[in-house]
């Protein structure tokens, strides 16, 4: 038998695909994935695809149910829901991206210079992290977005980013922490230190990017976890503030007063938060077995 014979064939090219390996082994997060998709497009595409102005106020209209004119009804001021679903997708995916992101990176890199300088540092940023954690993150986000308040660029409140952003770095640094001290004690980073390289450049270059696959787990997470609380606070008055249109503000103000006569307002806002929240806490556990085997069960 010669040794062509003899060697495995290989699977195509185009099947070594990361993406295409991921949707073969975790259909549920391909599922979810194409979920998130079809909503990112409908939040970048919105002026093309809703049938409506989100903002205009047509008071002959006010309060029709689902129809073919209005697929899902109008609210109290004439406005089509269906269209404000869509422009909401664009608000909660841009929030809930942004502050997830921004949150987790700052976490990412406190675990892990905490994880690698250690000592009176690191027992130092611990107790810093315990402080904050003893507080609920939708607590500490009330608190932060209540001092900061509005703060709007080209009609996105930057403030609001934060606040949600800063109840995230806590707990992503504590994760990020256990598993930076496994990876510092790797003999690459002993070889990058003997070399003479700076503690910034071993930290960033040579421990952060091999902590990406419970990064990219937590950042799934909690993009989910930012979108709620970004519909909590519009909820509350404190996040999205009228016209803009916003799954959580869409459920405030006089919606809960119509329920009983017209309780598609709140049903289809109450879906879109929850189909949102779902998929990527379903994307964020696919990722999770598909990056680390061994937490199947």
């Amino acid at each position: 038998m010669t040794d062509t014979a003899a060697r495995p064939a290989q699977r195509p090219s185009w099947l070594r695909n990361p993406i295409v390996d991921f949707c073969i082994k975790q259909p549920a997060g391909m599922v979810a994935l194409l979920v998130l998709l079809v909503m990112l497009f409908a939040g970048v595409f919105a002026e093309h695809i809703a049938p409506y102005d989100p903002v205009r106020n047509n008071m002959a209209s006010m309060l029709q149910p689902p129809s073919w004119k209005h697929l899902l009804g109008t609210d109290p001021f004439g406005r089509d829901i269906f269209s404000r679903i869509i422009y909401g997708a664009r608000t909660a995916l841009i929030i809930g991206l942004s502050s997830a992101f921004l949150g987790c990176t700052l976490g990412a890199i406190i675990g892990a210079g905490s994880a690698y300088f250690g000592g009176k540092i690191d027992n130092a940023i611990q107790r810093a992290i315990d402080l904050m954690l003893s507080f609920p993150l939708i607590v500490l986000a009330l608190v932060v977005v209540a001092v900061l308040g509005r703060n709007l660029v080209f009609g996105i409140d930057i403030n609001l980013i934060i606040a949600i952003a800063i109840p995230i770095v806590p707990q992503v640094a504590r994760v990020i922490r256990s598993s930076a001290l496994v990876v510092r004690n790797l003999p690459y980073i002993d070889a990058a230190r003997i070399a003479g390289y700076s503690n910034t450049r071993i930290v960033m270059r040579h421990m952060i990017p091999n902590l990406m696959a419970p990064f990219l787990i937590m950042l799934t997470a909690y993009i989910a976890q930012a979108i709620l609380l970004e519909a909590v606070l519009s909820f509350l008055g404190l996040g999205v503030a009228e016209p803009v249109p916003a799954w959580g503000l869409m459920l405030s103000g006089s919606a809960s007063d119509f329920f009983e006569e017209a309780p598609w307002i709140v049903i289809f806002p109450g879906l879109a938060i929850s189909l949102a929240v779902f998929a990527f806490n379903l994307l964020g556990d696919a990722l999770r077995d598909w990056l680390d085997p061994k937490f199947k069960t």
